[in-house]
């Protein structure tokens, strides 16, 4: 198992357990939240080295705990990719603006997922530093 750990804050258990299967097969190790209140609990105790943010969470929704992540010190450095349903417009923008390291729109390919998971932890590099697939 890989010493990278990746919180997915998400309601779905579907899709909670297809990224567990998906990260885990990639060798991270995985830890979950369901809604905007368990997600900074479990921020502060598993100190990930990204997070995977759902917008649409009961009990503060992504936004929320987007904001909350960036302005608690010893979680602002995390790297925050948002995967979201939502309607990109005008979502991808605010959610970059509010310090979010990517957008993607579900569902979710599971090679760019990896790939911007990749790119923000530093094993692969892009000049930009935002990665939008």
């Amino acid at each position: 198992m890989s010493d990278k750990r990746i919180l997915v804050i998400e309601d779905d258990p579907d899709v909670r357990r297809g990224m567990q299967i998906r990260f885990n097969a990639n060798h991270y190790e995985t830890w979950f939240a369901s809604d905007g209140v368990s997600s900074i609990v479990e921020a502060r105790k598993h100190n990930p080295h990204v997070i995977i943010l759902d917008l649409g969470l009961p009990a503060g929704d992504g936004f929320v705990v987007l904001e909350r992540l960036k302005n608690i010190a010893e979680l602002a450095c995390i790297p925050v990719i948002v995967v979201s349903a939502r309607d990109i417009h005008p979502n991808r923008e605010r959610a970059l603006k509010a310090g979010a390291d990517a957008y993607l729109q579900k569902p979710v390919d599971n090679a760019e997922l990896l790939s911007v998971i990749r790119r923000v932890l530093g094993e692969l590099q892009d000049e930009s530093g935002v990665y939008e697939l």
